[in-house]
């Protein structure tokens, strides 16, 4: 479904994607892993047209996304940090991004799933960083489309709230949507993830499935195989 040929991008001198190759099967589900600054959050952002490329191309269902922007219609995306207008209350930001969208949305739904009720005259600024992650989530998640890309959705969320977050995606892979997600909870990729994409230095050192990157570091968990990447890579470097 999404295919990155040789994508560059470098701000100023700082090469964040290097000749970066990947695709990303339709219908799976995919964590996107790496240490910081290794171009997560890059790649995305490039997928969303958020960054440009210095070059290369990306390709969704076989169609070059540059310069295009329709696309983006069947595409939802939830930020590591949503930067809300402080002043809106948060009923307010709900109907705003659907004006935007102008779709069918299922907001009532998930308003309720997270309990939000007591919440929604309330300004945004006034929320704390669980209450408003999970509006992020209210806006990801409301519209029915094919990709969905998840950047750490799990920031500030309680216990309670994670739980019916990893409910949620699971009832998505059910329906056969495309999902990327970034995270730096273990378990949620062992839970979730069909497919690792580890990022290495604006590379992608390793695409599959959990199975296959413990099996090539002979490692008991995925914790411990993503230890020995870092501390094979930390030497290296050294060298």
């Amino acid at each position: 479904m999404i295919k990155y040929s040789k994508l560059n991008k470098k701000f100023g001198k700082l090469e964040v994607l290097k000749n970066l190759n990947l695709e990303i099967r339709k219908g799976s589900i995919n964590a996107i892993l790496g240490p910081n600054g290794s171009g997560k959050t890059t790649l995305i952002k490039c997928l969303l047209g958020m960054v440009i490329p210095d070059s290369g191309t990306i390709e969704i269902n076989g169609k070059e996304v540059k310069g295009q922007w329709m696309y983006r219609e069947e595409i939802d995306y939830m930020p590591q940090i949503a930067n809300f207008p402080p002043n809106l209350k948060v009923k307010e930001i709900i109907s705003m991004i659907k004006d935007i969208r102008n779709r069918e949305a299922r907001d009532l739904e998930l308003i309720e799933y997270f309990g939000l009720q007591p919440f929604l005259n309330k300004q945004l600024s006034n929320l704390s960083g669980g209450t408003k992650q999970k509006v992020n989530i209210v806006l990801a998640f409301m519209f029915d489309n094919p990709l969905l890309i998840l950047d750490e959705p799990t920031n500030g969320l309680d216990p309670v709230a994670l739980l019916k977050l990893k409910e949620l995606i699971a009832k998505e892979i059910k329906r056969g949507k495309t999902i990327l997600f970034t995270t730096h909870i273990i378990r949620l990729v062992e839970e979730l993830a069909e497919d690792i994409v580890f990022l290495l230095e604006g590379k992608t050192y390793y695409q599959g499935p959990v199975a296959g990157l413990l099996e090539k570091h002979e490692a008991k968990d995925l914790e411990h195989a993503i230890a020995d990447i870092f501390s094979t890579h930390v030497k290296e470097t050294a060298e």
